[in-house]
């Protein structure tokens, strides 16, 4: 009975993170759910105790996705600039092949929910944030990166990058993918960013 309890939790989110993906954003209510899942909202809250804590369910799939292949790429990869490629690039596929999860990652679908749950994912942000800023702390001690840089700067200017892309992504009918350009935006972020130092003209 426990298995059939979490395949219906699962089926629960994935049929939320699909409604997610409908381009013009309106505003998912549980009898809109429950009626894509052939069931009543008494069953969903059977399963869930509110609508919050289905996107709580969303979020920490967010979470496990990200800081799993996050934390495999910094144990993995020795060198921090290629960290540093390797998880940007991680959050542009990640939103690419999750069009709902993106939606949540840039708060579009949080606006009307609980604003404990927008706070969830500032938290998950400044994770990523915080992650890039070790990488680009051991970049410095490789030589890679000049050891004056303004590392919480640089992580910063990579997230605010990485959420644009999102929200390009979002705000185009998804289609403006966030890996589209990635290829030539990465040696730009590089070169104009990333090799140079914390102070003007650096």
């Amino acid at each position: 009975m426990a298995t059939k309890t979490g395949e219906r939790r699962l089926q629960i989110l994935q049929t939320l993170a699909g409604m997610l993906e409908t381009p013009r954003g309106e505003k998912i209510t549980t009898a809109a759910l429950a009626a894509r899942l052939s069931c009543s909202e008494a069953a969903l809250y059977r399963h869930f105790a509110s609508k919050a804590q289905m996107y709580d369910g969303l979020i920490e799939f967010i979470e496990q996705s990200l800081f799993g292949v996050i934390n495999q790429i910094t144990s993995e990869e020795n060198q921090g600039i290629k960290q540093i490629e390797l998880i940007v690039g991680l959050l542009l596929r990640f939103a690419q092949k999750n069009r709902g999860m993106t939606r949540v990652l840039i708060g579009d679908a949080l606006v009307n929910e609980n604003e404990r749950l927008q706070a969830r994912i500032n938290a998950l942000l400044d994770k990523v944030e915080a992650a890039l800023k070790q990488s680009l702390r051991i970049a410095a001690t490789q030589e890679n990166l000049k050891p004056d840089a303004d590392f919480a700067a640089l992580a910063n200017l990579l997230r605010c990058y990485v959420v644009g892309r999102w929200e390009q992504y979002a705000r185009s009918a998804f289609s403006r993918e966030p890996l589209a350009q990635w290829p030539q935006q990465w040696p730009m972020l590089y070169f104009a960013c990333l090799s140079q130092s914390g102070m003007p003209g650096g």
